[in-house]
């Protein structure tokens, strides 16, 4: 499979590509209007990227308690259901005179369910998708959450400014009930991936299993802590910018978009088993110009030339996927999508915290030349895996 063709060949790819772009749409422009939202009731740098990256956080309590629920629920139900959740939360946190502790409540709880919903995703992905075909077909993912982002928060900026935060999100509030339709709807049923009762002993086991050999430790690393932290950078776009942050996102989603498509289309096999490092370090290093508190056109530039950096995932991706038997599949790009995401919440909330002390553009400076010290550090270590490698072979289950 060499061909964006050849993936939308693939019959069920087309309803689950259009989900997951559903989704990301909703959760970006529900998003900025509960940001702005937040930082107009409180001013708070920080309570305005809890905001906006916050419910990452109950990624962490996910990934230890729920990640077996990946493998175990029938994938169409679990996906559906967890995007009618976040449409009803999101529309609650619409309701005039929410206190901010009641919408950080939601949040909290949004976070937590969909802490098995990238599990249950890609791990679909993998089951329609040949294991060669798998890296197109993310790349095809991640370039449409980079077209969603860029119209999400553009459409995002528009709606606050010509409805309100609120009706913002009660937009947020129906794409992602459209996700749910459409998932229901469009996706085949299937039975799970494993069979058994999903508990917190399980997600352990299956955690310690993955994290115990080094190879796929490192990856998981590389994965969650570099781009993390520059999520961080992002999430101070509003107190940065408080006019212009959906642009500054916009321009973010567009640096990812060329970046993934240049990866995972053009790239050569030989480039995709490269090093990643160099990509990562181009992700940090613009953001250190924030330090001289650039204007608004060269605050872009360095934006969107860093975000084609976020392409080193696909390559990540794709070495972590050689490296995990086919039953831990689900599990394990649950644990990625749920450190992933985790990362991103505490870093948004420490530069929240780093701000609030000293200022927007330190706060970036120094969460950038942390990531850029991580990349290199995990460059620097790089070495083979301990343990063997699981068969490249996936068996095809049939739809129930």
């Amino acid at each position: 499979m060499r061909s964006y063709q050849a993936v939308f060949g693939v019959p069920e790819f087309t309803p689950l590509f259009l989900t997951a772009a559903l989704q990301v749409a909703a959760q970006t422009v529900a998003g900025l209007g509960l940001a702005t939202l937040v930082f107009r009731s409180t001013g708070s740098p920080f309570l305005s990227a809890l905001a906006l990256f916050g419910p990452a956080l109950a990624q962490l309590l996910g990934a230890t308690t729920l990640l077996t629920a990946a493998d175990r629920l029938p994938p169409r139900g679990a996906i559906a259901g967890i995007a009618l959740v976040f449409a009803l939360g999101t529309a609650a946190q619409a309701v005039p005179g929410l206190p901010v502790g009641t919408v950080f409540l939601i949040l909290f709880a949004q976070g937590l369910v969909g802490s098995v919903g990238g599990g249950v995703r890609y791990g679909l992905l993998g089951e329609i998708l040949p294991r060669e075909g798998y890296l197109l077909g993310r790349s095809l993912m991640n370039m449409a959450a980079g077209v969603c982002q860029i119209g999400g928060f553009a459409t995002g900026g528009v709606l606050v400014a010509t409805l309100s935060p609120r009706g913002t999100l009660l937009t947020g509030a129906a794409l992602h009930l459209a996700g749910a339709v459409l998932a229901r709807y469009g996706l085949t049923r299937r039975a799970p991936r494993a069979t058994g009762r999903a508990s917190v002993a399980a997600t352990w086991r299956g955690n310690g299993r993955l994290w115990s050999d080094p190879a796929r430790r490192r990856l998981y690393l590389a994965l969650w802590v570099p781009n993390g932290l520059i999520v961080g950078c992002e999430s101070l776009f509003v107190p940065y910018a408080p006019e212009h942050a959906g642009l500054l996102f916009a321009c973010a989603a567009l640096g990812m978009l060329a970046g993934d498509t240049v990866v995972g289309r053009l790239a050569t096999g030989g480039l995709r088993r490269g090093p990643a490092a160099p990509l990562q370090a181009l992700l940090a290093a613009p953001y250190l110009l924030f330090v001289l508190g650039p204007g608004l056109p060269l605050a872009l530039v360095a934006v969107t030339v860093s975000a084609v950096g976020y392409s080193a995932s696909l390559l990540y991706q794709q070495r972590l996927m050689a490296l995990v038997p086919d039953e831990l599949s689900g599990h394990a790009l649950g644990l990625h999508t749920s450190g992933m995401l985790a990362l991103q919440g505490l870093s948004a909330a420490l530069a929240g915290a780093v701000a609030q002390l000293t200022s927007v553009t330190t706060a970036m400076t120094l969460l950038a030349g942390a990531s850029l010290a991580v990349t290199a550090g995990l460059a620097v270590t790089e070495g083979p895996s301990s343990g063997p490698r699981p068969s490249l072979r996936r068996g095809r289950r049939r739809a129930a």
